[in-house]
């Protein structure tokens, strides 16, 4: 449906994907950049895998809904080759960790 939209809205370089994002999109990475949009208690393994080296990801960490931080975590040559910036409190709905199955 959000993918219709944004074909008739002229939008032709959109990929769109709903569903749970804790285990990303393994068949398209990897990627430059990713966002996560709801909170996450701990970096998930499978998106930091997909991060290109030298890419970026905005992920609210913390405890769920309330205390958050967003936070950008830059990767180095490896996945655990990490520096992460701290910057500012949010509140998002919790990252489910993989529970449903994504939606094509």
């Amino acid at each position: 449906m959000l993918g219709e939209r944004l074909e008739r809205l002229g939008y032709a370089n959109v990929h769109v994907r709903a569903g749970d994002g804790y285990l990303g999109w393994p068949e398209a990475a990897p990627f430059d950049s990713i966002v996560v949009t709801a909170g996450a208690t701990h970096l998930p393994p499978p998106l930091l895998e997909q991060l290109k080296p030298g890419g970026r990801m905005v992920i609210p960490l913390g405890q769920p809904p309330y205390r958050l931080e967003l936070r950008v975590v830059h990767r180095g040559k490896t996945p655990q080759d990490l520096r992460i910036e701290r910057i500012m409190p949010v509140a998002f709905v919790p990252l489910t960790g993989g529970h449903e199955k994504p939606k094509q």
